[in-house]
This record gives C-alpha cells, sequence and structure tokens, in this order.
C-alpha cells in the first residue's frame, strides 16, 4: 500500500510537472488531409495564433492516408506531453470502425472547431422539397444514383442516415471526391448528393442544382432558407461533420485543458470566427465533457449505420 501511495504521489508531481514546463518546444498539428482543404487550413490559422499565445513555434504537418487514419495513428504512438495534436474531423468516428489498426480510445479529445454542414442537392428543377425527392425515391426503390465522395466519406454518411431516416432505397455511385460527385448531379446521372454547404451555395446560385435541405443539427449561416433534414419532417436524419482536436490519451488533463482553453478563445474570437466561416464552416465551442460524449454517441450511432448498410471499407 505504502509503495502505490508513493507511486500515485510521484506521478502526480510528474504531471505536475510536465504541465508546468509545456510548451517548451515546437507544438505540431498534424492534418491527415490534403493542404488547402478547410480543415488544414483550419489547423493553419490556428497555429499561427497559438505560436503567440503559447511562446513556441506551432507547425502544421501533413501526413495522409486511410481517411486521415495514417496521421492519427501516428499521433497516437507519439510522447502524449501535449506538443503533438491531430487534426480530425467526424471521419475519427468512422474510419476507425472501417478500418482496423487504431483504437478510438487512444486519442483523446481536444477541442471543437468547426461543423462543415452538408447539403442535400438534387439536378436543377427536377424536385422543390426533399418531400418530393424522397416520394420519387420511394417510387422506384433502388433505382435512383445518387452520388457520394468516397465510401465512409461525410457526404457518403449524411446520405445513409437519410434515407434510413426517410426510409428509401438508392443506388450509391462512390466517385473519387467532391468534383466527380458534383458533375454526377450537374449532368443528371445522379438524383443527389449531399454537398458541403460553400459547394452547395456556389452551385446553386449559379442555377446548376437545386439545395432541398441541410444535414447538420441545425442550419447553416451559410444558406439560412434551407430547412435541415428533420425540419423536413425526418426525424434521426442529421449528420454532424464536425472539425476538431485531438491529443494522445495519456496527455496530462493540465496540459489538455490549456489547449483547450486556448483553441475554444481562439474560435470564439471574432477575427478566428468570420475566418472560419469564409470556409463555408460555422464555428464550433464545446466543453471536453461534450466533445467526448459528442464522440462516444457517435461510434454508437456509427456503428449501428455501418452494419445496417453494410457499408466496407475500399
Amino acid at each position: 500500500m505504502r509503495r502505490l501511495l508513493v507511486s500515485l504521489v510521484a506521478a502526480g508531481f510528474a504531471t505536475a510537472a510536465a504541465a508546468q514546463s509545456f510548451p517548451n518546444r515546437t507544438v505540431r498539428f498534424v492534418s491527415g488531409v490534403t493542404p488547402g482543404s478547410a480543415s488544414d487550413t483550419m489547423a493553419r490559422i490556428l497555429a499561427e495564433k497559438l505560436s503567440a499565445s503559447l511562446g513556441q513555434p506551432v507547425i502544421v504537418e501533413n501526413r495522409l492516408g486511410a481517411g486521415g487514419l495514417v496521421g492519427a495513428k501516428w499521433v497516437a504512438g507519439q510522447e502524449p506531453d501535449g506538443h503533438t495534436i491531430m487534426m480530425y474531423a467526424s471521419a475519427f468516428t468512422v474510419s476507425t470502425l472501417l478500418t482496423p489498426g487504431l483504437d478510438p480510445k487512444e486519442l483523446a479529445p481536444l477541442a471543437t472547431v468547426a461543423t462543415i454542414p452538408t447539403v442535400l442537392i438534387t439536378p436543377p428543377g427536377k424536385y422543390k422539397t426533399a418531400a418530393d425527392f424522397v416520394a420519387a425515391a420511394k417510387a422506384q426503390p433502388g433505382k435512383l444514383n445518387c452520388a457520394t465522395a468516397g465510401v465512409g466519406s461525410a457526404t457518403h454518411m449524411a446520405l445513409e442516415r437519410f434515407r434510413f431516416a426517410a426510409g428509401f432505397e438508392v443506388l450509391n455511385i462512390h466517385t473519387k471526391g467532391a468534383g466527380e460527385a458534383l458533375t454526377e448531379v450537374v449532368s443528371g446521372r445522379a438524383e443527389c448528393y449531399f454537398a458541403l454547404v460553400f459547394q452547395a451555395q456556389k452551385m446553386r446560385d449559379s442555377g446548376k442544382v437545386t439545395a432541398l435541405a441541410v444535414s447538420g443539427p441545425k442550419r447553416t449561416s451559410l444558406m439560412p432558407d434551407l430547412p435541415t433534414t428533420v425540419e423536413a419532417g425526418y426525424p434521426n436524419s442529421d449528420y454532424n461533420f464536425w472539425v476538431g482536436a485531438l491529443v494522445p490519451a495519456k496527455t496530462p488533463r493540465p496540459i489538455i485543458e490549456r489547449l483547450h482553453k486556448e483553441i475554444n478563445t481562439l474560435v470564439q474570437s471574432p477575427e478566428i470566427n468570420e475566418r472560419i466561416k469564409k470556409l463555408g464552416a460555422d464555428p464550433l465551442s464545446m466543453t471536453l465533457a461534450e466533445f467526448q460524449s459528442m464522440i462516444d454517441r457517435e461510434l454508437v450511432e456509427n456503428a449501428k449505420l455501418i452494419k445496417a448498410a453494410g457499408i466496407k471499407a475500399n
């Protein structure tokens, strides 16, 4: 018992010492997506500001592959001292289920940054409401084509959530990315696609598509006239495409709390708030407990959805 007590006290002192000396070198934001994409740009915006508040250089390092899992697995294996942060998205609660190799518990939630709503779009003038599209899909079970930007992507998961909630079948056309998926809808080869909101806004404004509903927990400030899929009459149809930061699971709590506060303060500041909106996203701030609860809930819900839809990794 005495040895255990001594060990616990020593561990406590070590944690406190680590927290007091943090940061003592360059902090790395690891991005699992290509430079220039929304979440990568958010990491760079935060890195720029954190360098000043932390008093150490903060850099962004890209480690691509497997829907962000390559970078996430690498971060999980780094020293849990706050100097390595993973910039990830809601793919964290999908990719870890589809592709073995990373236990979600190896990373701890740090801070949410934004949510990027997806929008149900269809060929121009074909449907006026989400209900019109659902009625057409139900009239031709499994015959309408719907595009996605890839298996397990936010655009795919949003479609699956919506179709199970609304009770219809379609043929999924998994493309190589957003550009190809948008082309499928504009050409009329696909009846629907859940496009990222900034893509949907641009395409609707140019008359190339019709936008019907937002697949998110609330309306988006970028297209405030559009109802959510839940408001359109389909409970449990929303899919939250979030962007946030995670760290190795054993990172000391005081370090997590400090970084959480620093990032939250930035996200809520008028300057960063506006810069996030210009990327086609809505700023998102949560407590650590709320972020953890969201991840836990999504892992359960996505596991059920993946099984029900028979989704398999490429």
